[in-house]
């Protein structure tokens, strides 16, 4: 690191700064305002008049209308901390779509932060309208003063009694909650043996060892030894510039039974300390058992080998995303070229004139000797690289037309839209890690804007490797400071509406009008257990598509359950290849489209 002691080194260790969020920035140290909009996140206006002709698909945000009135609240925090707290509360509105009562339809889980809020679970009636029930049930009352605040969520079913538990991370004590066969839920934290305090931005089920028992990996950001609400020090914030060492531990959570769990990361070796923000399961090696990839912030990607459950190892390097720190926000993965490759895209952030990190997308090398794993990032050559500060992402083919496309949501801290923050952002250095780690010593917000008011993302995959963006123009057009997303078909026609959780903002509900003369096969898996870990391959005209059922994917966010293929005009599909969770292999010959398909596993 640049030390500061005046003269050229003193620039260094200023242009150094921008490595507070993981990347290589070019600073303007101009006092540049940030995008225009409106302070509530809108006006929205509706998709052009040709979008549906054009593109294939439109959004119309329609939360009010289906009854879902949901709006996230950011903790106060310990006092020390208000100078920035827009800057240290900047996170926590996540969304988890998981039909819990096994009714057939899609509902809807949702986090607040703020002390004593609640969050909400809305139950989908099947009517075109939503019902909160979370209170009823039992699981919206639980950010109460001492036992922290929500993060975000997770279904899974952790008993393997066919019913959809629920995980809530959070700053402070997770909360564990079994599914007492949809009509209500029984909290399990106090013997659940989880973490007693950490700060955990992120998380994902995975059975990691295939003993049929639906694992936990909870990832922390600040160090689980800071109780946010009663800091004993002030020095809390990163210890590097480009590859922070002060962030918190893991916790890989074995599933010992009966809701209780033991702690594996040291035996297994995932001891790096890092400041994560997103995670996600698959099998990206091709050994049968699920890999982790990691997003970091202020850091580098993790990729975790499975070693047979046994240990992971650490293969970043090696598959070649750890050459640059980053600000990794996202995790999600997505068979961009309908080749059966699970590309992975990690979100970062760009900022004209301040900061360009750029996306990545993760894309695995061909032909690569069995067990090995290389990945290039195609962001930039694909279209996707540039996302403003950009925050939760999923792959989803919105217009059926057989291509898996790209939904984002961005934008950091919208205050005065008339004031910046950048500037005073830059000001403090970084050459002497003891001061920029110390809150005091970071100039006061005041109600500035960074990077806030953004314009989101969505991005057309036209199936030759390149992405088109088309959020404006598809009706896409909301300023609210986005968090989580999930996709999901909430009202079973056939196409995939997406759910937006917005920091200090509403929950948005982008339903989705498609073209009919595309097709689509939705498929519902019942596993003997739980069914993450579910791999899925479709065969149809000459492409293969693969998608995996995950413990949860992107930023703080889970989408439905089932999978959803978009087929384009031919309604063909040759045949559908299930590996399950238990390693068993599926083969459904000929399906016929425009169906969700329930598939149960056998006994053979």
């Amino acid at each position: 690191m640049a030390q500061n002691n005046g003269g050229a080194p003193k620039v260094v260790a200023l242009l150094a700064f921008v490595g507070l969020l993981g990347g290589s920035w070019w600073l303007n140290k101009k006092n540049v305002a940030p995008e225009t909009g409106t302070v509530s996140g809108g006006p929205l206006t509706p998709a052009a008049p040709d979008a549906l002709q054009r593109y294939g698909f439109t959004l119309t945000e329609s939360a009010k209308k289906l009854g879902i009135d949901f709006t996230h609240t950011a903790p106060k925090l310990d006092p020390k901390l208000e100078p920035i707290l827009p800057r240290i509360a900047d996170m926590g509105a996540g969304v988890a779509v998981c039909d819990y009562d096994k009714d057939g339809w899609p509902d809807l889980y949702v986090t607040r932060s703020g002390e004593n809020s609640k969050n909400a679970l809305y139950h989908n009636k099947g009517d075109g309208t939503f019902e909160e029930v979370g209170e009823k049930l039992g699981v919206a009352d639980i950010n109460k003063d001492g036992t922290g605040t929500s993060q975000g969520a997770l279904w899974g079913d952790f008993d393997g009694d066919g019913w959809e538990d629920l995980l809530v991370y959070k700053w402070g004590r997770a909360e564990l909650f079994k599914n007492d066969a949809g009509k209500g839920f029984t909290q399990m934290t106090e013997t659940a043996n989880l973490p007693k305090w950490m700060n955990a931005n992120t998380a994902t089920l995975v059975d990691y060892d295939k003993d049929g028992k639906l694992d936990i990996l909870l990832c922390g950001y600040f160090d689980e030894e800071h109780d946010l609400w009663h800091l004993k020090t002030t020095k809390i914030m990163p210890d590097a510039l480009n590859f922070a060492t002060n962030g918190a531990p893991k916790h890989l959570l074995h599933n010992e039974g009966n809701f209780t769990f033991r702690d594996t990361t040291q035996e297994m070796g995932m001891t790096m300390r890092s400041w994560l923000l997103a995670a996600v399961a698959a099998d990206l090696v091709g050994s049968g058992y699920p890999d982790l990839f990691l997003a970091s912030d202020y850091g580098k990607p993790e990729i975790w080998r499975n070693n047979a459950g046994k240990s992971f190892t650490q293969i970043g390097e090696e598959a070649g995303v750890r050459k640059q720190a980053k600000s990794g926000m996202n995790a999600s993965l997505g068979d961009i070229f309908n080749d059966g490759r699970l590309s992975v895209y990690i979100s970062n952030i760009w900022e004209d004139g301040q900061v360009m990190q750029g996306n990545n997308l993760w894309v695995p090398k061909e032909n690569l000797p069995k067990g090995k794993l290389e990945y290039e990032n195609l962001a930039d050559a694909m279209g996707v690289e540039k996302g403003g500060w950009s925050f939760g992402a999923q792959f989803g083919d919105l217009n059926n037309d057989g291509f898996q496309d790209l939904y984002l949501t961005n934008g950091y801290i919208s205050a005065d839209k008339t004031q910046s923050y950048w500037y005073d952002y830059s000001t403090i250095t970084p050459a002497n890690a003891e001061i920029v780690r110390d809150v005091v010593n970071w100039v006061p917000m005041k109600g500035r804007s960074l990077s806030g008011y953004q314009q989101k993302r969505v991005w057309l995959n036209d199936g030759a490797g390149r992405f088109t963006e088309v959020a404006q123009a598809v009706g896409a057009t909301d300023l609210y400071d986005g968090r989580g997303v999930a996709l999901a078909d909430i009202d079973n026609n056939g196409t995939l509406d997406v759910l937006v959780a917005n920091q200090r903002g509403p929950l948005l509900v982008y339903k989705n009008q498609a073209d009919s003369k595309n097709h689509w096969l939705t498929l519902s898996l019942e596993a003997k257990g739980s069914v993450v870990g579910a791999d899925v391959t479709v065969y149809w005209k000459g492409h293969k598509q693969r998608q995996v059922v995950t413990g949860g994917m992107g930023f703080c966010a889970q989408n439905d359950r089932r999978l959803h293929f978009g087929l384009g005009t031919d309604p063909a599909i040759e045949k559908v290849e299930i590996r399950w969770p238990s390693g068993k292999l599926s083969t459904i010959p000929a399906p016929k489209a425009d169906q969700i398909l329930t598939v149960k596993e056998s006994n053979s």
